[in-house]
């Protein structure tokens, strides 16, 4: 009897905390600009031009070579 009414204690006690879960909506969406428009200094390298989308460019392929291993590696003599 101590048993059943224990598993009974628990299934309600289940089913009572699924009614108290709250609704989750998602919040209005936010647009995001343009990579180059950035105009917070912190993100800005040196001689970049806020605005300037080929600039920004530029730099992105620039840091992308910085990071490759096959450039910054010389090549070993035959």
């Amino acid at each position: 009897m101590k048993i059943s009414s224990a598993i009974t204690l628990m299934a309600l006690a289940a089913l009572l905390a699924a009614c108290g879960e709250k609704a989750q909506t998602a919040s209005a969406r936010k647009a995001d600009g343009r990579a180059w428009e950035s105009t917070d200094p912190s993100f800005v390298a040196n001689g970049y031009k806020a605005a300037d989308q080929a600039g920004w460019e530029q730099q992105t392929r620039q840091r992308a070579q910085s990071q490759n291993e096959y450039v910054r590696v010389p090549a070993k003599a035959p």
